[in-house]
């Protein structure tokens, strides 16, 4: 699939009760985050309290930069209104990134992590419901920051705060010293849209 991140292989696997469509992406990176930690809660609508106090926001990439933020739970991910128009003043080492959320309470017991995406001022969408990219990326950071030996896939449930209830399935392969990301899901219906395209 030709995608913004480049060309990713993509698998289907039918196995199951519901086929389950993976991508894999590019091996993990991550850059350390060295903004204002008061400031970046800002543009998220939260306080400084709110973010983690154990762990680290870093920026990573799967393919397409963004920043992870671990909050403390699901009440700081509930009261989030991001300032989206303010993210490069804060994203000043990458100001084109987006920024995902993440916290270890969930709401569905069945996932492990809990997760928001606000995408990038220039991407002209405030906020996804289901991000694969980001996703990957939460999963090689919850291996190589959280748990190493954490089982496959990890569950990360999102879009819940805008009524969009998604999962997205991750499993991160460390080979020597990079993480190799693979993301699946299933597809749900929308809506039906119809477009009429001008002819020139």
């Amino acid at each position: 699939m030709e995608t913004g991140a480049g060309l990713l292989p993509v698998t289907i696997d039918a196995d199951g009760a519901e086929p389950v469509v993976v991508m894999t992406q590019a091996p993990a990176r991550f850059v350390p985050f060295e903004g204002d930690r008061s400031g970046l809660a800002r543009v998220l609508g939260i306080e400084p309290d709110d973010l983690h106090p154990e762990l680290s926001v870093l920026y990573g990439s799967t393919g397409l930069w963004t920043l992870v933020v671990p909050v403390c739970g699901l009440d700081a991910m509930r009261r989030m209104k991001p300032r989206t128009a303010d993210f490069p003043s804060v994203l000043r080492e990458m100001p084109e990134a987006s920024i995902h959320p993440f916290c270890l309470e969930t709401i569905d017991a069945g996932a492990h992590l809990h997760a928001r995406h606000f995408s990038s001022p220039r991407s002209g969408t405030v906020e996804d419901p289901v991000t694969g990219t980001a996703s990957g990326v939460l999963g090689a950071y919850h291996r190589e920051f959280m748990r190493a030996s954490a089982a496959a896939p990890l569950i990360v449930e999102q879009g819940q705060e805008i009524a969009r209830d998604g999962r997205v399935l991750v499993w991160v392969e460390k080979r020597g010293a990079e993480y190799h990301v693979r993301v699946g899901g299933t597809g749900c219906f929308v809506r039906e849209m119809e477009i009429e395209v001008p002819r020139g």
